[in-house]
């Protein structure tokens, strides 16, 4: 049925077959639909082989999709980090100067990251709860949430050699989403200088499911407008942005409804992942399938007025 080594599909994880090439991705893509098509007879009609190749949904127990190396978190959502300045340091002075030259970023815990539904232990800390006293140690009372989206990186690079803006959407196997927990009152005492520590690394949930970028082509949408142009090795004209609609519902433990507390889309990413993956690997930095580039907390412009458009609390 594929032209490609089956043994990448017998895996526990999708390493392996991340690290083969899109035209193999693309092949499998297309047979498994086609097995899984109402008037295709080879699994409708067959119920030995439908028993051993399908799971009944409720019996199902979902793990993650790969074996994740190395995890990057960028900050590439111009509103996010906008809005986030403008709190910290006023509004003539909320963005970093470096921020539109280059998409920011740091390197997370890839241990701590769990398929979604993993219960998240409240973190214990150093905290700073009056800015004239001693730092104090104890539970985290400002747990939040990030609402982000990442991507699996599919065939890996060798050290020295960087992936380039041409090549880079050959190396990006596809989308989850993502919650980046984070621990506020210990973020604020840790991170200087050199950023956030223990405040991110109890625990980081992504969805089970892999969306192929193959399958989000019909919502590309146009690229955010840079404003410098960027340095010659991350320009692209090509269309890589995604019209992709997300909130975030909270639901306390004694209640029946889930509440909305955001909304935002993916369309409003400045920096996009062909960006993000080129300038991670201009160093000569090298990738390894599964491993998972994260896009940062995707906040909204003013359009969303219907509830808050902070991608976090």
């Amino acid at each position: 049925m594929l032209g490609v080594d089956y043994s990448s599909h017998s895996q526990t994880t999708l390493n392996s077959f991340m690290g083969l090439s899109p035209a193999a991705w693309s092949e499998a893509r297309s047979a498994i639909q086609n097995l899984l098509a109402h008037d295709q007879p080879t699994l409708r009609d067959d119920c030995q082989l439908r028993a051993k190749a399908l799971v009944p949904r409720d019996g199902a127990t979902m793990h993650l999709p790969a074996n994740i190396g190395d995890y990057t978190d960028f900050y590439s959502s111009l509103d996010h980090a906008t809005n986030v300045g403008t709190m910290f340091r006023g509004k003539d002075n909320a963005l970093m100067p470096n921020w539109k030259y280059l998409p920011v970023g740091y390197h997370g815990r890839a241990s701590s990251v769990v398929v979604s539904g993993t219960p998240i232990h409240r973190p214990n800390g150093q905290t700073r709860p009056k800015d004239d006293e001693p730092p104090v140690f104890g539970p985290c009372r400002l747990m939040d949430f990030e609402l982000e989206m990442a991507f699996f990186v599919g065939g890996g690079n060798t050290m020295g050699q960087p992936i380039s803006i041409k090549e880079a959407h050959n190396h990006i196997f596809g989308m989850v989403v993502m919650n980046d927990w984070s621990a506020r009152d210990i973020q604020k005492w840790e991170y200087v200088p050199l950023g956030p520590f223990l405040a991110k690394d109890m625990g980081t949930s992504i969805s089970a499911w892999v969306v192929p970028m193959e399958a989000l082509k019909p919502f590309l949408v146009d690229n955010y407008a840079q404003d410098p142009k960027p340095f010659p090795y991350l320009v692209h004209n090509d269309k890589y942005n995604y019209d992709i609609k997300l909130e975030v519902g909270i639901k306390s433990g004694g209640s029946k409804e889930a509440v909305t507390v955001c909304r935002s889309n993916f369309r409003h990413m400045y920096w996009t992942m062909k960006q993000q993956l080129a300038h991670h690997t201009v160093t000569g930095c090298n990738m390894r399938p599964g491993d998972l580039l994260a896009s940062g907390t995707i906040s909204g412009p003013v359009e969303y007025k219907t509830t808050t458009i902070f991608g976090s609390i």
